[in-house]
């Protein structure tokens, strides 16, 4: 016959470990959301990058153009005829 004796711990270390495994669960549910969130977020971001990009290239077109230079153009003499 076998001396078998109950563990006295065995049934409060079982609750804490289904305890300990919801509130991992949890967790884990909650870090998926943020990530997500962030996925999001991001996308926004580089959204909102493109449409800076480009308006930034109007602004250098238009406040800038290429036949601009810095060398300042001869003032025209007067009484010359052209």
């Amino acid at each position: 016959m076998l001396n078998w004796r109950r563990d006295p711990g065995y049934e409060r270390r079982v609750m804490q470990h289904e305890l300990r495994m919801k509130q991992l669960k949890s967790e884990i549910e909650q870090i998926k959301k943020e990530t997500e969130q962030l996925r999001r977020e991001n996308a926004r971001l580089r959204m909102l990058n493109a449409k800076t990009k480009t308006l930034l290239s109007y602004v250098d077109q238009h406040c800038f153009p290429p036949e601009s230079n810095s060398t300042p153009i001869p003032p025209i003499e007067t009484g010359s005829s052209s």
